[in-house]
């Protein structure tokens, strides 16, 4: 394990720390959260957590949860979660976010928002003053509208790109296309996610404006806990 991993573990051990038994837990998706997944598996194993429910936000954390030893629900026997734990690809000062980079940021903001406390983990890499400083924003849009929705972010200034693997384009659990939409730093995230809100085409998109209660960095010097301003 480098030391950048071990830092994102012990991320993880704290963010963890926020479960209590009875809790039902949202299970985020991406390498950071793996550790978090890992971590809530030894403590129903051991016996210190019990009576836990996970909703997974990808099949992907699906299957991890269940050889981990998870038990998972669903919205309709738990439709409110109690702590959500995530990764996050871009935190700005604001506890703002940019996600989707795993390409699961539908089922991701499905948890968020039916979340009483969502908590990030993320190193200090992913630390940024604006969103879009470093990262592409990932919009994810039905396949029958990719065209149109790819000409209306390059309306808006955004450098867009079909994101492929193999020489094929990347599809999500349900099975739409992933356009990263590179705005470059924004001076008002939550005006364009007001746009890209009402385009018919676009599922969702990964800005995360005012969702995240808590953000656990690690860095270089340790682990710190950032807390959203009341």
């Amino acid at each position: 394990m480098t030391p950048q991993e071990e830092l994102k573990q012990k991320a993880a051990v704290i963010a963890v720390g926020f479960v209590e038994s009875g809790m039902v837990v949202g299970l985020g998706t991406g390498s950071t959260t793996q550790f978090a997944l890992e971590r809530l598996g030894e403590r129903i194993r051991s016996g210190g957590l019990h009576d836990i429910v996970g909703i997974p936000s990808s099949l992907r954390t699906e299957k991890a949860a269940r050889e981990l030893g998870i038990p998972l629900t669903d919205f309709e026997t738990h439709p409110l979660i109690d702590v959500t734990i995530d990764g996050a690809d871009e935190v700005d000062p604001e506890l703002n976010l940019i996600k989707g980079g795993g390409g699961a940021l539908l089922r991701e903001k499905v948890l968020a928002q039916a979340t009483r406390r969502n908590i990030i983990i993320v190193d200090e890499s992913k630390l940024a003053p604006r969103l879009g400083t470093t990262w592409a924003l990932p919009v994810e849009v039905v396949p029958f509208a990719r065209p149109a929705e790819e000409r209306f972010l390059a309306s808006m200034g955004a450098a867009v790109t079909l994101r492929s693997k193999g020489g094929r384009p990347v599809t999500t659990d349900q099975g739409n296309l992933l356009l990263d939409a590179a705005f470059g730093p924004m001076e008002n995230p939550a005006a364009i996610a007001e746009k890209l809100n009402g385009r018919a085409g676009i599922v969702e998109h990964g800005l995360f404006i005012g969702l995240a209660h808590d953000v656990i960095v690690a860095g270089r010097e340790g682990v710190r806990h950032l807390k959203r301003r009341p």
